[in-house]
């Protein structure tokens, strides 16, 4: 089959000016003409612009297109294998710039004012821009909120540096406690709870027991947060949930 010119343009989403340029410079030469002389392409022609296209969209100047299509040296096949590396590499690159993107907007909402390579160094794998959005959307309407969104938002990174050592210190004891087979109601667990609850009121927001209770059932119900204390010990997150269940009663 052979297709006109405006037909190929309209196809392949160029104009018929670009298309006039390529033959021009002996880029994509259409097989052939009608009887008044007008460009004819065939499906030859076709794969030859699909090829055009792809290597113009990554970037790569008319000259060095025409001499990837012409080497005689690389076979259809040769075509394909590179342009799906390069395809690869191209998707890796954006997706990295997506979530640098979308790190710079969930750090603004949640207050954490430092750069990627900053927060990667004071939390490590743990990611909270994660659960930023979530976060907002489950209690963007209550004073904790409010009160922890205003208390981070001056942090700087050592301030952050500061929260997760002294955080992460108290997971340690309860896991201490754990694999030593202390009971979560005993005084020891429930000591930490209390200081768990204590800490977080005085670096976030004012943490009464019913609403950390409510963190201990989301600790195990939430298997995000299940992952993360399973990391430290294993059972740890129900262990958790446990000790800070029996210290608001205690305190009840």
């Amino acid at each position: 089959m052979s297709h006109p010119v405006g037909k190929v343009a309209e196809v392949a989403g160029v104009t018929v000016r670009t298309l006039h340029h390529y033959d021009a410079i002996g880029l994509l030469s259409p097989s052939g003409r009608n009887h008044a002389g007008h460009r004819r392409y065939s499906d030859g022609d076709l794969d030859r612009l699909q090829q055009i296209l792809f290597y113009r969209e990554l970037g790569f100047p008319l000259d060095q297109v025409a001499s990837l299509l012409d080497d005689p040296a690389t076979d259809p096949r040769e075509h394909l294998r590179r342009q799906h590396s390069l395809l690869t590499d191209r998707i890796e690159r954006l997706q990295e710039m997506a979530a640098a993107v979308e790190t710079a907007m969930e750090a603004q909402k949640m207050g954490i004012n430092l750069t990627p390579e900053e927060k990667f160094e004071v939390f490590g794998d743990f990611d909270p821009d994660a659960y930023a959005e979530e976060a907002e959307q489950r209690w963007g309407n209550t004073d904790a909120w409010r009160e922890s969104q205003r208390r981070t938002a001056s942090f700087t990174k050592e301030d952050w540096k500061r929260f997760t050592e002294e955080f992460d210190a108290i997971h340690r004891r309860m896991a201490a406690l754990l694999a030593e087979g202390v009971p979560a109601t005993d005084d020891r667990a429930m000591d930490v709870a209390e200081e768990h609850r204590g800490f977080i009121s005085g670096s976030q927001y004012e943490c009464g027991y019913e609403m950390h209770t409510s963190l201990g059932e989301m600790y195990v119900a939430d298997p995000r947060f299940t992952a993360t204390y399973e990391a430290i010990r294993p059972g740890l997150a129900v262990y958790m949930r446990d000790a800070m269940l029996a210290n608001a009663l205690r305190h009840v």
